[in-house]
């Protein structure tokens, strides 16, 4: 089985977030970037698939040359290759089809990815992964066994969890549960000397348009003051809420 894990390249939620040119760019100076934590969930399932089912694992991301670090990290955490499209990535759609020239031109069996990145929040790249190639796919996974082309999956639903039977081709979108945050791989210093050796490939895009783009970041507005009430003044607490934050 031809494992293909996407990788994305995003910063730690401790960095501090700034903007520059008139809000309209990310300043990307002093912050730490990581595997994205749901990518890292559904690596390390492509770990135990190697290591109990003989699978190959290649990770990709769509990236520049900053990228790097990231692939090294899992090729350091065991995938045994890793492939950056040389783009900077502008849009879901054109991320989508990045992937899925990769994933035909590798013939790749199963798409593992996280069910989004926590620096944009989008949530849309596995499913029009999918839909370009024509796989079956499954968004929230929390749970996959596989027995040959048979495979077994269950997915996070509302008021609970749904379990479905499909087959390989797939590509899943997967999120805490499919491991848990216990099971995480943190590189040990065999893995990081064994990681400089790994191939690490540099493929050029595909022609594709990015059909969305930035106008302007905005940071929340900052919190307001806290007002202490009493605890034996009701009628101050009640008139607060009535007056002031009118939510009764």
């Amino acid at each position: 089985m031809k494992i293909l894990v996407c990788i994305s390249h995003v910063p730690d939620t401790t960095s501090k977030i700034n903007f520059t040119e008139g809000d309209t760019k990310f300043d990307t100076n002093g912050v730490q970037f990581v595997i994205n934590p749901y990518d890292e969930y559904s690596l390390t399932r492509a770990m135990w698939f190697k290591e109990k089912q003989g699978a190959t694992v290649t990770v990709v991301n769509v990236g520049l040359n900053t990228t790097e670090p990231t692939l090294r990290k899992a090729l350091a955490i065991g995938a045994d290759d890793a492939i950056r499209v040389n783009a900077d990535a502008t849009d879901g759609l054109f991320v989508a089809k990045q992937l899925a020239a990769v994933v035909k031109n590798g013939n790749y069996d199963l798409v593992l990815a996280g069910k989004e990145s926590i620096d944009y929040n989008g949530g849309m790249v596995p499913g029009m992964l999918a839909s370009l190639l024509d796989f079956n796919f499954v968004n929230g996974c929390n749970g996959i066994e596989i027995d040959g082309d048979s495979i077994s999956l269950t997915r996070e639903i509302d008021g609970g969890n749904e379990t479905l039977s499909t087959k390989l081709p797939l590509v899943i979108a997967g999120q805490k549960g499919i491991v848990e945050e216990k099971d995480l791989r943190i590189p040990n210093m065999r893995g990081i000397m064994m990681a400089r050796k790994k191939p690490l490939n540099v493929v050029e895009p595909v022609g594709a348009d990015a059909v969305t783009s930035i106008t302007s970041f905005e940071k929340p507005a900052p919190k307001g003051a806290c007002k202490m009430v009493d605890a034996d003044n009701v009628q101050e607490l009640i008139d607060l809420l009535h007056n002031e934050a009118k939510v009764i």
